[in-house]
C-alpha cells in the first residue's frame, strides 16, 4: 500500500502487538460495474510531475484488467502515452475534452472535476 494509506485502515487506530496487521477497506470489487454505473471523474494534474500536465481518470469500478483494458482504448484514441496504476488512468497531456466525449460515447457517466 502506499505510505499514505491510513484513510483506508478501519477498526484500529493504533497497536502494539508487533505482528498486527492493519485491516484495508477493499476499494475494488472483484467485478467490473457495467459502463452506465460507473460514474468516473476527469481530472488535470500537474503536481509531482515537472510541469508536465496529465490527464486523470478516476472513480473506476473493477478489475485491474477492464481498468488497462479502458486505458489502452483511451490512449489509442487520443494518440498518446499513458499508465493504468493504483486505480486511477493516466493519460499524457490535457485531454479532458475528448476523454469526456469517448467516455460518453461508450455509454459511460463522466464528468469534468477540478479547476
Amino acid at each position: 500500500m502506499k505510505r499514505n494509506d491510513w484513510k483506508k485502515r478501519t477498526d484500529v487506530v493504533y497497536s502494539t502487538n508487533p505482528g498486527f496487521e492493519y485491516k484495508y477497506q477493499n476499494s475494488h470489487q472483484g467485478k467490473t460495474l457495467p459502463a452506465n454505473q460507473q460514474d468516473l471523474r476527469i481530472w488535470l494534474d500537474s503536481k509531482n510531475r515537472s510541469g508536465k500536465v496529465v490527464t486523470l481518470i478516476k472513480d473506476f469500478i473493477g478489475t485491474e484488467d477492464d481498468l488497462v483494458t479502458l486505458a489502452r482504448t483511451l490512449k489509442t484514441k487520443c494518440g498518446t502515452g499513458g499508465a493504468a496504476k493504483d486505480g486511477e488512468i493516466i493519460i499524457q497531456g490535457n485531454h479532458r475534452d475528448k476523454i469526456l466525449a469517448i467516455l460518453l460515447e461508450m455509454g459511460y457517466k463522466a464528468k469534468k472535476a477540478g479547476g
